[in-house]
């Protein structure tokens, strides 16, 4: 088999087990969907941002000579747009776009 179908099976076998995955809890739940799976939806979402937060602002030096102030002004500036616009998008690129402005104009 020449690479090309190699690479056209590989890409079918995971589109493949992607759906089912994807699918697999309609099927199984299709008459009721149990508690815990209705309270995981309630609260993974609460934890998968603070996981995410933890991981963004893991590399912070507050001993430096910035004292973390690029990280913390970035991070006021999404809850502060995030607060304002309720538009995760915005938030993300705006935090993003204020933390890369300190970090090469300001403190840089």
């Amino acid at each position: 088999m020449d690479s090309y179908g190699h690479s056209l099976m590989l890409i079918a076998i995971m589109a493949g087990i992607t759906m089912l995955l994807r699918f697999l809890p309609f099927f199984l739940f299709s008459r009721k969907t149990p508690e815990l799976v209705l309270y995981l939806g309630r609260v993974l979402p609460y934890s998968v941002i603070a996981l995410l937060v933890v991981y963004c602002l893991r590399g912070t030096d507050l001993a430096g000579s910035t004292h973390g102030l690029p990280e913390m002004i970035s991070v006021l500036a999404v809850l502060l747009l995030h607060k304002w616009r309720h538009n995760t998008l915005l938030s993300v690129l705006g935090g993003t776009f204020c933390y890369m402005l300190l970090v090469q104009s300001v403190f840089g």
